[in-house]
């Protein structure tokens, strides 16, 4: 009996990963990137929400009116962790090169809505953060390193939160369709796989997703 499930076990359930299979790892450009106000960048909701002592506290659902208004009033990287990142945006070559020694067949990565529509709801693209995904994407491919994109990861522009309360308003909805052409025509022929949102189930707790201070969306 013992034989016969081993076997049947082997069968259905093989013990090897698929050659294709894409090992890999995941990130974020609010998580990672950094020069939060370099080469035209706008703020973003992650880069708008102070460190704690607790890192459990460290979370956009705390961000407040009065907390953004001191949020905009500095300028420097100063008390928000995500401003910051581990500077991926200038040491990109170094840590790819890592992820190809640690044996990399996919990374996820994220492209930050305010790096190409630095307040969200620009007719304009900003060229140097295209060039900026132009780089990333094509030092990736140099090491045969699949990029899995992701569209929106919590880091909505700003902005749009100040001008219209972000997601809770549907005129969200044609900035992100503008943003979004934008990188499939650019990627078209260099990424396979998009994600359009990270965890879209949180966008029914607000601010952490939404970029919502005010959470009454548009009927």
């Amino acid at each position: 009996m013992i034989k016969k499930v081993s076997k049947l076990y082997q069968t259905d359930y093989p013990h090897t990963f698929p050659k294709d299979f894409l090992w890999g790892g995941a990130t974020a450009a609010n998580q990672i990137e950094g020069a939060f106000d370099t080469d035209g960048k706008g703020l973003t909701t992650a880069e708008v929400v102070k460190k704690a002592t607790d890192r459990r506290q460290i979370s956009m659902e705390n961000v407040t009116k009065a907390s953004l208004k001191e949020a905009l009033a500095e300028k420097t990287v100063g008390d928000y962790p995500k401003r910051r990142g581990i500077d991926f945006y200038h040491q990109y070559p170094a840590d790819i090169k890592l992820f190809a020694q640690m044996g990399f067949k996919a990374l996820r990565i994220s492209i930050a809505w305010a790096r190409i529509f630095p307040n969200g709801d620009e007719k304009r693209q900003n060229k140097a953060g295209l060039r900026f995904y132009d780089n990333l994407i094509a030092e990736m491919k140099k090491y045969n390193i699949e990029p899995v994109v992701t569209l929106s990861h919590y880091d909505m522009p700003l902005g749009l939160t100040l001008k219209y309360n972000g997601w809770a308003s549907r005129e969200a909805i044609s900035d992100f369709t503008r943003f979004t052409q934008t990188v499939f025509e650019r990627y078209k022929d260099k990424v396979k796989y998009w994600i359009t949102f990270n965890e879209i189930n949180t966008g029914a707790w607000g601010f952490h997703e939404t970029g919502a201070l005010e959470f009454e969306a548009d009927p």
